[in-house]
């Protein structure tokens, strides 16, 4: 029988007490590290981890089911520190729990993993964070994950008060209600301090209460520093169906330490070694306390890897055949939805225009309609590559530029692969007009460190760039545009990633045209009439942007001496920057594109006007040879 204790006239368990006290206990020893490992890097955020310390110390010693040494593990719990300048508190807390060997008070060197903001270089991070208000997304991503495969795990999602001032947290608010994803779970750190001063409801956590309740989330407010109150709200979070689970906890910043504690002017700041931290260490007082973890899974209808059946993605198209390169994604995204399990499509309400509507005819199950909330899209299908899956997210390329942030932090996170579709490029699109076009697409992609950018021309190279991406690491971007255009190659060519396509060519050519995806045509129609008038140029299908075939671009500039680039883009950061940077000091390089803000007008219109059609590219070729 256990033995029994009264408290205050209540009677509870011993060993309850017990588990309390430890929790408690680790709580202090969580803030004590923080405060220790921020001063001796002399930087960090050691106030934002004292306030959310009981949360993680229940979280990570009661709470969540893991195993300390399967980082990678599937059928286990999730967790994403959405304000991630509390890393040093999640360092400490992995440290604590045997997951991670490395000392915590190693934060932020060069040789350590335990970086300043949480960045997968520790297996136990999943998403990169730091940047406000995507953790939710994430891991909505991550719920997502788990339910295709039927598991059961849980994904506990911290954040700051301050960061839900952003549109992002409710995106992902309203598509995890909407969707009824019980298996998540957001904790709100309440402590009512920013950076620069309050947050938008100070210490009223039952202003945030309202807001998630008013998006179909079940909401449990708590004291953020009361283990009991917390161990309470967990249990009923992990008993409520049907809807996500909000827990507002009402903490104090810089907690446990009363020079620190609700004070402004701490934000990011460490204490100096010496008089000011010995202070605080001896108000934190004993913090000696060691809680095993004993490793827990949870349950499984069907978890699997990735399932590859018989077959590939081989387009069917006639020669000649009008198809928009649109069209051929969706074609292939069908294609790859029937033979790799793992592939799931997100699309932001424009399905019919994307033809990701065809993914969905035939994988409903693994059709994800994100709305128009691009950021919530983008940050979800992070969360669903960080764990394992290949999403292919698709929009208007002018969409896209709203989720600069999230694609960015996608990059830092190392995500498997991570599929971005922009279509509706260019001023080709029409009567539209600007606000639609995608104009500046290719360079903010070209931009991010180690992506990859695809612009197929006709529906053969659409479908192998769809396949190519399928199995390509990291962000990967493909352009589609709004015409049809003739097909081009034979349904056996393929398209490398790093390759191009030399179309036109001879001993004697005079100059070289590059251009992708709709130009490409009009390079086509130039060359053929400038043959006519015994003017040679070579055209070169640039249908990977990033990386560039520098070699073939280089050898075409040594034997042409004239480049021209033409492309259905700003003139700034795309295809002719990108060819520019490769054939430096081998030839001249002219470059022709989107130099003025466009206006409704047809497709022949706009290219007109700008200055991209076979006859500009014509006289650019006569001017360059002083013809």
């Amino acid at each position: 029988m256990l033995a029994r204790e009264t408290h205050g006239g209540n009677t509870v368990d011993t060993h309850v007490m017990t588990q309390t006290s430890q929790l408690v206990l680790m709580a202090q020893k969580l803030r004590r590290i923080s405060i220790l490992a921020t001063t001796e890097a002399g930087s960090g955020h050691p106030t934002t981890c004292m306030s959310c310390a009981e949360i993680m110390s229940v979280l990570f010693f009661h709470e969540m089911r893991y195993d300390p040494k399967e980082p990678g593990a599937r059928n286990t719990d999730a967790f994403v520190l959405s304000k991630g300048h509390a890393a040093p508190i999640l360092w400490a807390a992995l440290h604590e729990a045997g997951c991670i060997k490395e000392d915590p008070l190693t934060l932020r060197q060069v040789k350590s993993p335990l970086e300043g903001h949480p960045t997968p270089l520790s297996p136990w991070v999943r998403v990169a964070t730091g940047s406000l208000g995507q953790g939710l997304s994430a891991a909505v991503g991550i719920a997502l994950s788990r339910r295709f495969d039927g598991i059961g795990a849980r994904v506990y999602c911290l954040m700051g008060d301050g960061e839900a001032a952003e549109g992002s947290v409710w995106e992902a608010a309203a598509f995890a209600a909407h969707n009824q994803i019980d298996r998540i779970c957001a904790i709100v750190d309440v402590n009512g301090l920013g950076q620069s001063g309050p947050t938008m409801h100070l210490l009223d956590a039952e202003a945030y209460g309202r807001k998630f309740a008013a998006f179909g989330w079940a909401v449990l407010i708590v004291d953020g520093h009361s283990v009991p109150e917390l161990i309470d709200a967990f249990e009923k979070a992990r008993a409520t169906e049907g809807r996500p689970t909000a827990i507002i906890a009402r903490t104090a910043k810089g907690k446990g330490v009363s020079a620190l504690q609700g004070k402004e002017g701490w934000h990011g700041k460490p204490l100096k070694k010496g008089p000011e931290l010995e202070a605080a260490l001896r108000e934190l007082g004993d913090t000696e306390v060691t809680i095993p973890i004993k490793p827990r899974t949870t349950h499984v209808t069907s978890l699997r890897t990735t399932i590859l059946a018989h077959g590939e993605v081989v387009p069917e198209y006639a020669p000649g055949q009008e198809v928009a390169t649109r069209e051929a994604y969706g074609t292939a995204l069908a294609k790859l939805g029937r033979i790799n399990h793992d592939v799931v499509v997100l699309d932001g309400d424009v399905k019919n225009s994307t033809f990701a509507e065809k993914f969905k005819a035939v994988r409903p199950e693994r059709f994800v309609e994100a709305f128009i909330a691009e950021q919530n899209m983008v940050g979800m299908a992070t969360g669903l590559a960080a764990d394992g899956k290949i999403p292919f997210a698709s929009t208007f390329a002018a969409f896209l530029t709203r989720a600069y942030d999230q694609i960015r932090m996608a990059v830092y996170s190392r995500v498997g692969t991570l599929v971005l579709c922009g279509s509706h490029a260019g001023v080709s699109i029409g009567e539209d007009g600007a606000s639609q076009m995608g104009l500046e697409d290719l360079s903010m992609f070209r931009a991010l460190l180690e992506s990859t950018v695809l612009y197929p021309a006709d529906a053969v190279s659409a479908e192998r760039l769809v396949a190519e991406a399928s199995m390509t690491r990291g962000v990967i971007y493909i352009r589609t545009t709004r015409p049809k255009t003739p097909v081009l190659y034979p349904n056996s060519e393929r398209f490398p990633v790093g390759g191009s396509k030399t179309l036109r060519t001879g001993a004697n050519d005079r100059a070289t045209v590059v251009a992708a995806g709709i130009t490409l045509f009009e390079a086509l129609l130039a060359a053929d009439q400038l043959g006519k008038e015994g003017i040679p140029i070579r055209v070169i299908d640039a249908y990977s942007v990033k990386p560039i075939d520098g070699k073939t671009l280089r050898r075409a500039a040594e034997e042409t001496k004239h480049v021209i680039t033409v492309e259905d883009h700003c003139i700034h950061g795309g295809i002719g920057d990108a060819v520019a940077h490769e054939v430096s000091g081998l030839a001249h390089v002219e470059m022709l594109g989107v130099s003025k803000i466009p206006r409704s007008a047809t497709p022949r219109e706009e290219m007109e006007i700008h200055g991209i059609t076979a006859a500009h590219i014509m006289a650019t070729v006569r001017k360059v040879l002083g013809l």
